[in-house]
């Protein structure tokens, strides 16, 4: 797909970024904007609308600029939302581009980096999960795989959730007994591992299955992930009448157990359409000024799941508006499918198929069935969405009164936008970490979570105040220097603190000497006998608070001081998980992957590494009798 920018710059020799001349004195709305129409021609492009003081307030594409703005020039005739943000606009600028399809993708590329208030935003656009068959070994695995296609192999998806991935590939080790250890844990295995025991894997890694056998293993789960089930059931079936014949019940039995598993799969996988073999279901339902946008994943005939998104609407879009920018920013780092199966017509479908077509390599098409099996797929995703929807929003109607409760309880100005909720954790000092939770209006806001390792090497094993210390001024003074005018809803409205006085103190320390002693710190520190709903809640320069029992804002400050605690603990469970990992074999020069696996294949493991002698090192193929001193020599210093 070309790149918009490059496009640009090769338009009128170069990309033209213009702005008319400023009017005298400070202006806003249509006249402001029709200053700008003697500047403008036919092409098509982007442009900015922004407000008085520079920031962005919508970004939108033409396939003519010069008619667009002029539309937004006329005084009357606009929705409320165009009017409004008409009046608001008191600059523009222009980007050109060679289509109308690079000025699309400009569009939601910008979209997506400056967030604009009267803009639709996708606010989750995280990647899904895919199973990957690798190719880069005689005997290929079969895992789960999020992120870039960097490994060789054959990758299946998306799957809606990694809960739905794990299923599948539970199901499918039962089929097709495909192995999915780690390449090194396969080099060094001597003996079948517990999957081979009970029949989920066919044993390559001691050679209980030929490479010629397992090559067959790995065709035919390929081709039941491409939708072809019938010719894999059938040559299941036909082996197992052969094995019958030939008295190999043992092998029969084998084979009726993976033909079972491989009904069961097909089962569980929810509405199977007949006639669809690869699409994605969209259906949009909006109500109340939000919107929720349900996708369903159809690959190989089959439910592989779905998830429900909720856009911000752009301060009143229209469903056409929506449902058009959803697809382009969902699809912004995804490949399409041959078809998307809409719930409502978009106004430039024809541009959209051509943009997706272009990232996809083939062409892409977009249909709003009215009948028949596509259409009943459709209602079914559009009544996911109502359903999504009106579980929202009574969560955020409930939410709204507990953060009204919040602020009228500890005396703040208004209910929190943004709450900041911090932990540490570590075993005497090991491994430590800091953990960021955030909530808002809408709950739990998981991609704003963060996390820290702790770097002070002057850090106390422990030291919990120093700890806290470090993680703060490290979250803000990143924060003051990406918005020092504190004008983005990057900038917490509250900070709940896991501790008491002293804890407290500390943050308000590292916040005053940052420039900011203004920041609502609270501190939530266990009451008598360490019981849940004896906390007492502790603020600079006040007495500390105790809630009743059943005060509903305390349960809400419970959840969130209990998210960020389990937040902080998967967090230093995992950094302990990869220390303990950590293969010491990889530190040792002259030791790569491929002396590596021989080690590991002779001795087992590199706690037997370790535990050699130095006439067994140099007994390893591939060992020479200096190479064998210096891994000797390096695990005797050790210990």
């Amino acid at each position: 797909m070309p790149d918009p920018h490059m496009a640009s710059s090769k338009h009128d020799n170069g990309a033209q970024t213009r702005s008319g001349k400023q009017p005298r004195t400070p202006q806003r709305g249509h006249e402001v904007i029709r200053s700008y129409l003697k500047t403008l021609d036919n092409s098509p492009g982007v442009y900015r609308m922004l407000d008085a003081q520079g920031r962005v307030l919508y970004v939108g594409k033409a396939r003519s600029l010069k008619k667009r703005v002029s539309s937004y020039a006329r005084p009357t005739g606009h929705s409320e939302r165009i009017a409004r943000m008409i009046a608001q606009t008191a600059s523009m600028m222009f980007l050109t581009t060679r289509t109308e399809a690079e000025a699309l993708l400009l569009e939601q590329n910008l979209i997506k980096q400056l967030k604009p208030h009267f803009n639709v935003l996708l606010r989750d656009d995280k990647s899904f999960p895919h199973i990957l068959i690798t190719k880069d070994t005689p005997f290929p695995r079969i895992v789960k795989h999020r992120g870039r296609r960097v490994q060789k192999g054959s990758y299946f998806g998306p799957f809606a959730s990694a809960g739905a991935v794990n299923r599948t590939l539970s199901q499918l080790q039962k089929v097709f007994l495909l192995r999915n250890c780690t390449d090194s844990m396969f080099a060094g295995r001597t003996r079948p591992c517990l999957l081979y025991q009970i029949r989920r894997c066919s044993g390559p890694c001691v050679g209980r299955i030929s490479e010629a056998g397992y090559a067959r293993l790995v065709q035919e789960a390929e081709e039941f992930l491409k939708g072809r089930t019938h010719s894999v059931q059938e040559a299941l079936a036909r082996e197992m009448a052969e094995a019958a014949q030939a008295l190999e019940f043992e092998r029969a039995a084998a084979l009726r157990d993976r033909i079972n598993a491989l009904t069961q799969v097909q089962s569980v996988q929810g509405i199977n359409p007949r006639t669809t073999r690869e699409a994605d279901v969209i259906a949009l339902h909006m109500e109340g000024g939000q919107a929720c946008v349900q996708v369903f994943f159809i690959r190989a005939h089959q439910n592989w799941g779905n998830r429900d998104f909720y856009p911000r609407t752009g301060a009143g879009a229209g469903e056409s508006e929506v449902l058009e920018a959803f697809i382009g920013q969902f699809y912004g780092n995804k490949i399409p499918p041959p078809l998307l199966i809409l719930s409502h017509p978009i106004e430039n479908a024809d541009l959209m198929e051509e943009l997706l077509s272009q990232k996809a390599g083939r062409r892409v098409r977009l249909i709003v069935p009215r009948r028949g099996e596509k259409a009943e797929l459709v209602e079914n995703a559009a009544r996911n969405a109502r359903e999504s929807l009106a579980r929202r929003m009574a969560e955020s109607a409930s939410q709204a009164r507990l953060l009204a409760g919040l602020a009228r309880v500890f005396g703040l100005k208004a209910p929190p936008r943004r709450i900041e909720v911090y932990d540490n954790s570590h075993i005497q000092g090991a491994h430590p970490v800091g953990a960021m939770i955030v909530a808002g209006p809408e709950g739990l806001m998981k991609n704003q979570y963060r996390k820290f390792n702790i770097r002070g090497a002057d850090i106390a094993p422990g030291d919990d105040f120093a700890m806290m210390k470090e993680v703060l001024t490290r979250r803000f003074r990143r924060i003051l220097r990406e918005d020092p005018g504190r004008e983005t809803e990057a900038w917490p409205d509250l900070l709940l603190i896991d501790g008491g006085v002293g804890q407290v103190s500390a943050v308000h320390a590292v916040l005053t000497e940052l420039g900011i002693p203004d920041m609502p710190v609270i501190g939530v520190a266990k009451g008598e006998d360490r019981n849940a709903g004896r906390e007492q809640f502790h603020r600079t320069g006040q007495p500390p608070l105790v809630l009743r029992h059943d005060d509903p804002v305390l349960y809400f400050i419970q959840r969130l001081r209990d998210e960020a605690h389990r937040f902080a603990i998967g967090t230093h469970r995992a950094r302990r998980t990869r220390a303990v990992r950590e293969n010491p074999l990889d530190e040792i020069p002259g030791v790569g992957p491929t002396r590596k696996r021989a080690l590991l294949a002779h001795f087992g493991s590199a706690r037997a590494v370790s535990r050699a002698g130095l006439q067994d090192l140099k007994a390893v193929e591939g060992i020479s009798g200096k190479l064998a001193q210096q891994i000797h020599d390096f695990f005797h210093a050790r210990g």
